[in-house]
């Protein structure tokens, strides 16, 4: 499962981690920007530890970082096409890039990417008992 945006540093970030606090069960993780930032932005940090959910030692990541064959399904939250077509299951999730706002903004996609993980999440727990694998 990736997790993709434009810049790594906020929503991809936000996914990934809801996801691995709460989905590890059907899914392994992770996240890439088209154009990784240099950081995790100090805000998707504190708006995450609001939820418990630790960010410390993530770190952007560019789409050519990450092996993306082992990857069943891909979350695109940047907005634009991918660059590459893949042979993967591509989701796109219309959520605002919360970069260079205030912390009202990033509660606000925080909360809208957890309800979609969330969501997400029991959709594969339904495959999973289906027969499915999870991602």
């Amino acid at each position: 499962m990736l997790f993709l945006c434009i810049g790594n540093s906020c929503r991809s970030q936000m996914a990934e981690g809801f996801a691995r606090k709460y989905g590890s069960d059907v899914m392994e993780p992770l996240s890439a920007g088209l154009s990784p930032a240099s950081i995790v932005q100090p805000l998707t940090k504190t708006v995450m530890e609001e939820k418990n959910i630790n960010l410390e030692g993530q770190f952007p990541k560019s789409l050519d970082q990450v092996d993306v064959s082992t990857c069943d399904l891909i979350v695109n939250m940047s907005g634009v096409k991918l660059p590459t077509r893949l042979p993967i299951e591509v989701r796109e999730w219309r959520v605002e890039d919360p970069i260079g706002r205030d912390e009202e903004t990033y509660l606000a996609v925080r909360d809208q990417i957890e309800m979609a993980v969330m969501r997400l999440i029991l959709d594969l727990r339904k495959d999973v008992r289906n027969g499915g694998r999870g991602v």
